[in-house]
């Protein structure tokens, strides 16, 4: 086992003058699960291929324990790959698929045997070691590419996606097997995926990348619970933040006729650029449904009413309001709240809703960045 750094690791690929990874500062303990997460195109794969050894580091440099892999062939790195397309062969057996790479390392055939009755002992697939692979399912199929890996016995794990070609059901179910499965094994492993529940659920912490840059890591929970800018917390979380920016006056924001409390210590880390006005940001499931009465009430007419048994969410607009909100997964002036699905109110119709204290998110409008806790 052993510890993955990326020590101002940057990948240019030709023609191009924007770095695809910029300048990644990032440490993966031994035994970690790390999950690399982010937007199509933030460099998140480009990262795992640069570690992979599949892609040159042009700056920086990449080190696996306290040995300096940058310019470390792929087989010489002790480390194993699954990718996003199992990558088996048609023609070989699902025994032969997991020991094709002892093979060719020159492993003797009862050590290779026995390793891939232990991986196929692990991963629910002894009954399977004879068949070929379109004799599989996509979530076999799975499972075969990760016995492949762990026959090796490799230092890091390295994930590209695993899960992408899985339908929705197979997914959660294979994801859970995955973590549990890295969890006994104690196998540092890198995880990339550009679906931010996969991240939450999975990762011991995550690194949320954007153009090549890395915006924030650390566990699931301060992710959530602290994002460190705007980006993060409109990706992170599902359904989405709300976010809007709003002017700020005698130490509130103003959102129509609501006064949200800002602290004194938002108000401070203001600056000139910021042009007296701050970005709020509050989960759906950190709104109450209030009287029309209440000085906090942020009037919001119903577009449509999500409900998915346990919860519902209404999508709706603000109505009466003075700045600038949207959700990533709404459109422009929504909001998203979370409600109790039995008292759910009808399309059209027009409820109040107001910010728990301490639940707002406060961010720079000019920056981005995240001013206070609360």
């Amino acid at each position: 086992m052993a510890t993955v750094t990326y020590d101002h690791a940057s990948r240019i690929y030709p023609g191009t003058e924007r770095p695809a990874v910029d300048q990644l500062n990032l440490h993966v303990e031994d035994g970690e699960f790390l999950v690399l997460v982010g937007p199509s195109g933030c460099g998140k794969s480009t990262s795992l291929r640069m570690l992979a050894g599949l892609e040159d580091v042009n700056a920086g440099r990449i080190l696996i324990g306290d040995r300096d892999v940058t310019d470390v062939q792929p087989k010489d790195r002790d480390i194993a790959m699954v990718f996003q397309n199992y990558a088996l062969y048609p023609h070989m057996s699902v025994a032969d698929n997991m020991g094709f790479a002892l093979k060719i390392a020159g492993t003797p055939k009862t050590e290779i045997r026995s390793r891939v009755e232990e991986a196929a002992k692990i991963l629910d697939l002894t009954e399977y070691l004879d068949r070929k692979p379109k004799a599989l399912s996509g979530g076999q199929r799975q499972r075969v590419a990760m016995g492949r890996a762990i026959v090796r016995q490799p230092q890091v794990f390295l994930m590209d996606e695993p899960l992408s070609n899985l339908d929705a059901k197979l997914r959660v179910q294979t994801r859970t097997q995955i973590a549990s499965l890295q969890r006994r094994l104690g196998v540092t492993t890198v995880y990339v995926t550009h679906d931010q529940t996969e991240a939450l659920t999975m990762g011991d912490r995550i690194a949320v990348l954007k153009d090549g840059l890395l915006q924030q890591v650390g566990t699931p929970r301060e992710m959530y619970d602290a994002p460190a800018n705007v980006f993060v917390a409109g990706f992170i979380g599902s359904p989405a933040m709300n976010l809007g920016t709003f002017s700020v006056a005698d130490g509130s924001a103003h959102i129509g006729q609501a006064r949200i409390p800002v602290s004194r210590d938002a108000l401070a880390s203001l600056t000139p650029e910021d042009n007296n006005k701050i970005t709020l940001g509050f989960r759906p499931e950190a709104l109450d449904i209030v009287s029309a009465s209440d000085p906090s009430a942020i009037p919001v007419e119903v577009n449509i009413v999500e409900e998915l048994g346990s919860d519902a969410y209404v999508y709706g607009t603000l109505k009466g309001g003075q700045g600038e909100l949207s959700s990533p997964e709404a459109g422009e002036n929504e909001v998203i709240v979370r409600i109790n699905p039995r008292t759910a109110p009808a399309k059209g119709e027009r409820i109040h809703v107001s910010i728990r204290p301490g639940q707002e998110h406060v961010f720079s409008s000019s920056s981005g960045l995240r001013l206070s806790n609360a």
